[in-house]
């Protein structure tokens, strides 16, 4: 499984454009909308740390719709086309498909997708398809229900996730990717559980290594099941080819089953990191702009435009931000070792995945 095609493609073929310090354009939003969720996963945020007494965001620190619209209006301006909803879970947040019908109509602006654990997924999916959401993404580390629990802390029912995901696929919202993150000892024995389940389904399971996004899930490399392993023993199941990319700066690594039974990916931040094609900025949901996922701080957005900065002043600030860029995490952690010991990082639930 080791001879698969490079699946990121060629940022050179991008059109021009606004450029960081190594020349990635600027392509690709993650607007977190609620740094609440209704899950306690270990990995993002145990039970122990945000307990009912820890405090979250006040409506009045997290960006309005509107304030969301016109941060979005002028970063499409510099380059990004596609747009993705996150959290925390965003469908906590009220009124969250007048945002997506908003989103839809900014000029340059050619997907919207968001990212979701599903529970409440069914009751909002069709609203979010006809408001113009295009695709979902949905977190889903485990199909035994006991594992699924203990995997979300406790909350939420398996049942719930998987009816959002039929009423999604109703709603026209294909095709629908379901985002596992493979642990060590915890779920990797359960990926085979996984990949037969979606298996034929018409959606597309990408299992992702686990990395240190974050400081609180005290990673440790050991924990990751590095892809190419999965890929192995997968492959021995269920027979796969490789894929080229979607399109260029894609992150998943692309297998076919050779058996005509759908797709399967693989995010491979640890072993194989993308840095290099990674065309991502994050727009946290009290307004501060991050330039990597590793990131340990971000660019204050919600500041200035609140005290009445311009449209051109905060595209002077934007611009700069994102010209200056020279992130590269996972590629110094690959080439260093154990840089999450040394660097603090935003944590996972603030700015999404």
């Amino acid at each position: 499984m080791s001879d698969s095609p490079d699946p990121k493609g060629s940022l050179a073929a991008l059109p021009g454009g606004m450029r960081d310090a190594f020349g990635r354009p600027l392509r690709d939003l993650r607007i977190s909308v609620m740094d609440r969720c209704n899950f306690r996963c270990p990995y993002c945020m145990p039970e122990d740390i945000y307990d009912r007494k820890f405090r979250f965001l006040s409506s009045k620190q997290r960006l309005s719709f509107s304030e969301i619209l016109r941060l979005a209006r002028l970063l499409a301006g510099l380059g990004a086309s596609k747009l993705r909803i996150t959290g925390g879970e965003p469908l906590l947040r009220a009124g969250l498909a007048d945002l997506v019908g908003d989103l839809s109509r900014l000029g340059g602006i050619e997907d919207i997708a968001l990212t979701t654990n599903g529970v409440l997924l069914a009751q909002q999916a069709a609203a979010l398809a006809a408001a113009g959401l295009d695709r979902v993404t949905v977190s889903l580390d485990a199909v035994d229900e006991e594992l699924f629990r203990r995997m979300s802390g406790g909350r939420g029912r398996l049942r719930s996730v998987l009816d959002g995901m039929a009423e999604a696929r109703s709603a026209g919202l294909d095709p629908i990717k379901i985002n596992a993150v493979v642990q060590r000892g915890v779920n990797d024995r359960h990926v085979l559980e996984l990949v037969k389940h979606f298996r034929g389904s018409g959606m597309i399971l990408r299992l992702i290594e686990y990395m240190d996004v974050g400081t609180i899930n005290n990673w440790n490399a050991s924990q990751t099941v590095p892809a190419e392993e999965l890929a192995e023993r997968i492959h021995r199941v269920w027979p796969l080819r490789a894929l080229g990319a979607n399109y260029a700066g894609e992150v998943a690594r692309r297998y076919a089953f050779i058996d005509g039974q759908g797709e399967l990916g693989f995010i491979t931040s640890v072993t194989q990191p993308f840095c290099g094609a990674c065309n991502r900025a994050r727009l946290s949901s009290d307004g501060r702009l991050f330039t990597c996922l590793f990131a340990s701080q971000g660019l204050d957005l919600r500041g200035p435009m609140r005290a009445g900065a311009s449209d051109g002043e905060l595209l002077g600030l934007m611009r700069t931000c994102w010209k200056e860029r020279k992130d590269r995490y996972s590629e110094l952690r690959a080439t260093e070792g154990k840089m999450e010991s040394v660097i603090p990082k935003v944590e996972m639930y603030y700015i999404g995945g």
